[in-house]
């Protein structure tokens, strides 16, 4: 269970940062604010939600416990008729049983095209929700309230959602965007350090494919493994460089016809080792993490990038206190996995290789054998 934590900082929210996610038919706002949970209620009203609307509140019992009742009044309070839900988390939670209780929770509610959905809660909450409501009378509205620092910076942000199935992670989804992205930083007091930790593998990411300030940013601070040890300042220009890559790569490339692809780099080898290793064996950023360790040996291989920025991105995670080292996985289940990914087309398998801190490019030349060599490399590494 998660501490229980003061959110008294409703004075800090008066000048919340807002990021635009500019896309052409449907934009909106990610909106960063200490203490922004008490104000979800106006700001539904802000975006264009009209009073009276039936919300279904969609979190899991530990947030509940935290959070639901600052939720939920604000929402009343502002002229709404919310319901909450309670279901399991966890990455293999993330099933279609899961999504036939949130609708079964819409239809008790009786949710009609105009109502919405609401995830409060990590990157799982938030990816079912969206995906019940993309689903629901053919696709009602959703807001992502993330409370996780890998929810925040990635999963709540661009519209993707989805489940999984037994051959591989998120097969089953559909792109789906928010009315709304809203962020309470305060909400991360209550997160354990491990859960900190995996989504700081995404921050880091963000820094490798495209913006190097925040790597260099990341790279002075002495210790990045703990909240309270990081701080106000640099955790809000985190939030800020990591939410604004997102939306902008998300703004050229709603549906990932393009560019949008870089945003899965270390996540093709992070999905191999969370589905054969069992989903919750490794948070997901820690499959990252390991994935991103792999995917920049295979770049170093290859002769696309320097060792110098192996080591760097390695001892980065390292200070983060991520995992860097291969699991006990044979390589050619590995092979096999990959090439049931979601991403392969005409049975090439995307990679996003990294070129230079900051730059990376997509590739679907690389063939398995190199894996495999890339592979048995690391593994005698560890």
């Amino acid at each position: 269970m998660q501490k229980t934590c003061s959110l008294k900082l409703e004075d800090a929210y008066q000048s919340p940062r807002r990021i635009p996610v500019e896309l052409s038919k449907q934009p909106y706002e990610i909106i960063i604010g200490k203490g922004a949970l008490h104000r979800i209620g106006e700001e539904l009203l802000k975006a264009g939600i009209k009073k009276g609307v039936k919300i279904l509140v969609v979190t899991n019992n530990d947030v509940a416990v935290l959070y639901s009742d600052i939720f939920l009044n604000s929402l009343i309070a502002s002229g709404y008729d919310p319901n909450l839900l309670i279901i399991q988390a966890g990455e293999e939670q993330k099933t279609p049983e899961s999504i036939a209780l949130i609708h079964d929770a819409a239809y008790s509610a009786q949710l009609e095209r105009g109502s919405l959905m609401i995830a409060l809660g990590g990157g799982v909450v938030g990816d079912m929700t969206a995906f019940a409501a993309a689903t629901w009378l053919r696709g009602i509205s959703v807001v992502q309230v993330p409370t996780t620092l890998l929810a925040m910076v990635d999963a709540a942000i661009g519209g993707k959602s989805g489940v999984n199935h037994q051959g591989g992670k998120n097969l089953i989804g559909a792109f789906h965007q928010p009315k709304l992205v809203l962020i309470d930083p305060s909400t991360l007091k209550s997160l354990p350090e491990r859960e900190f930790r995996a989504g700081m593998a995404e921050v880091i990411k963000y820094g490798v494919i495209g913006d190097p300030i925040l790597f260099d940013l990341l790279e002075k601070h002495s210790q990045l493994h703990n909240l309270m040890v990081l701080g106000d300042e640099l955790l809000g220009e985190i939030l800020s460089h990591s939410c604004s890559a997102k939306a902008r790569i998300v703004a050229l490339d709603e549906k990932e016809g393009g560019i949008r692809a870089i945003l899965n780099y270390g996540h093709t080898f992070g999905h191999v080792v969370e589905n054969l290793c069992g989903y919750g064996t490794w948070l997901h950023g820690e499959a990252v993490s390991i994935g991103m360790i792999a995917i920049g040996e295979l770049a170093v291989q290859l002769g696309c990038w320097s060792e110098n920025d192996a080591n760097r991105q390695k001892r980065l995670l390292v200070k983060t206190g991520l995992p860097t080292a291969w699991p006990e996985i044979n390589p050619e289940e590995v092979c096999i996995a990959l090439q049931g990914d979601k991403k392969v087309k005409d049975r090439k398998i995307c990679f996003i290789v990294p070129k230079k801190i900051g730059s990376v490019e997509i590739r679907d030349d690389i063939n398995l054998i190199a894996v495999k060599n890339c592979l048995f490399k690391i593994i005698q590494a560890n």
